[in-house]
């Protein structure tokens, strides 16, 4: 008996390793594209009948398990305590996903710091119910992709804040573009969105999307039931948020037509602006329009954090400040984010004081990296020098902390290298018996690029729109080619 489950569980594990992921993203993509094409047609019979083939094929499974089990988040457990960290409890995982006398867990309640020292509620699902809703939601995002906004860049495939903020330069930068802005903010979306409204609008099986909305939260070992929202950690949550804004972006643009101005709407996730030419087309008309539309799917605006901006004056969105200086619009790295990122790179520096300059590195430059990758789009090489200034100091300092009785000079040739008259942060360490050498990130000298936006209204599921989407991809990937330092030899 022992020896049939160890030959079961071995072969479970060869199964997994031998399963040809081209072939199965190739036939999920196929029947989501049938899914998108009946969406477009209207023919929502057809679309209930497609996902149900789709969330019942082996291929969606196997994609759903894989997605769950090796994305950032697979080794946090659910309340259950389960993981799947091995080939052999991803094929069984695959082999147990159904739909039939399904009951979805409690979710585990976490918290984590937001960015002004408060604390956001996480709701953590078990493995099982993450992957019934990567499952569900291989076949509810053909749908979410045909009705979402065309400037809608927040959680939806082959989109990102460069896009976003592209749309803001392109809404702004002209001498006769919109002067007004009407900086938006949804009072705790995930957590308000009512629960009748996605019922009676998501176009997904009922009976497993009200399990996942009335699971309720284990917090402190109590239970808790949710009436309303979405759990800020479950796939599917960004989806169903995105779905429930959807057709906004329309509604604005039609009402501000009538009142004779211009205004386009920038929307990344549930942060939002509006660009008008007119501050009382603005206050008077969008504004109202966006707080009834909010209200109908059980949402608010935040009265103390919605307001109406003149682009002289400026207005932060997604990290970047956006202002016109003399007629001309500047997109730079916003102050306090620029700040912040400083203040976290010298705790770092302060909380790693003893050890070795090789291992610092190895911590700074990925953070320094994936910083200027998010603003290397924008007027951002000033700030970049700033950055590297002020890192030179806090290093500076580090490396004499380490040695009071040593003079600077030694400090100096200790720590920094001179190249070509620029003082650089470096360190040794013995690799295969050789001595190699490590750089500190330059920031400085990142190449500011400017960001190709994607064309509004292409979507994976649409076939028309295909090559140009493996075409944009390889073009940034090679855009993307820069590296980081790596060790070379002495």
């Amino acid at each position: 008996m022992v020896i049939s489950k160890e030959i079961s569980a071995s072969s479970d594990g060869a199964q997994w390793q031998s399963i040809d992921w081209k072939s199965v993203e190739a036939h999920v993509l196929k029947l989501q594209m049938r899914i998108a094409k009946a969406t477009r047609e209207k023919k929502h019979s057809k679309v209930k009948s497609l996902q149900w083939l789709l969330t019942h094929s082996r291929s969606a499974k196997l994609l759903a398990v894989k997605r769950v089990s090796q994305n950032k988040g697979s080794k946090t457990s659910g309340i259950d305590g389960v993981i799947w960290n091995t080939d052999v409890r991803r094929m069984t995982a695959v082999n147990q996903l159904s739909r039939k006398a399904y009951s979805a867990k409690p979710l585990k309640r976490i918290y984590i710091p937001k960015k002004n020292g408060k604390l956001r509620p996480l709701g953590i699902p078990c493995m099982i119910d993450r992957a019934q809703q990567a499952l569900h939601l291989l076949a509810l995002e053909p749908v979410s992709e045909t009705f979402a906004d065309l400037n809608s860049y927040g959680f939806r495939p082959n989109r990102s804040t460069a896009d976003a903020v592209s749309q803001c330069f392109k809404c702004l930068a002209l001498k006769q573009s919109a002067k007004w802005v009407l900086e938006g903010d949804i009072k705790a979306c995930f957590d308000k969105i009512g629960h009748q409204w996605l019922m009676d609008n998501i176009i997904v099986d009922k009976r497993m999307l009200e399990q996942w909305l009335k699971s309720g939260y284990v917090d402190k070992g109590l239970f808790y039931d949710t009436e309303e929202g979405t759990p800020q950690g479950g796939i599917i949550s960004p989806t169903l948020m995105l779905m429930t804004l959807a057709g906004i972006e329309q509604q604005i643009k039609s009402t501000a037509l009538k009142m004779g101005a211009r205004a386009n709407l920038i929307g990344y996730a549930d942060d939002f602006v509006v660009t008008c030419s007119s501050k009382e087309v603005l206050v008077n008309d969008i504004k109202p329009l966006i707080a009834d539309f909010l209200a109908e799917r059980g949402l608010t605006l935040s009265e103390e954090k919605t307001k109406v901006t003149h682009i002289d004056d400026g207005f932060d969105f997604l990290g970047f400040n956006h202002r016109k200086y003399k007629g001309k619009l500047l997109i730079k790295p916003s102050k306090s984010n620029t700040l912040l990122f400083l203040r976290n790179l010298r705790e770092l520096i302060k909380k790693h004081a003893t050890i070795p300059v090789n291992d610092l590195i190895k911590l700074i430059n990925p953070k320094l990296r994936g910083w200027a990758n998010y603003y290397r789009h924008c007027v951002a090489k000033q700030v970049f020098g700033y950055v590297g200034h002020k890192l030179f100091q806090a290093l500076w300092h580090w490396a004499v902390r380490r040695h009071p009785t040593k003079s600077k000079d030694w400090v100096v040739h200790k720590y920094f290298l001179n190249r070509k008259g620029q003082w650089q942060f470096h360190g040794w360490q013995k690799i295969m018996n050789m001595d190699c050498h490590f750089n500190l990130f330059q920031i400085a000298k990142v190449p500011i690029e400017r960001h190709v936006k994607i064309r509004n209204a292409a979507t994976p599921f649409d076939p028309q729109y295909q090559e140009y989407l493996v075409k944009r991809k390889s073009k940034r990937l090679a855009r993307n080619s820069w590296k980081e330092p790596v060790p070379t030899a002495l």
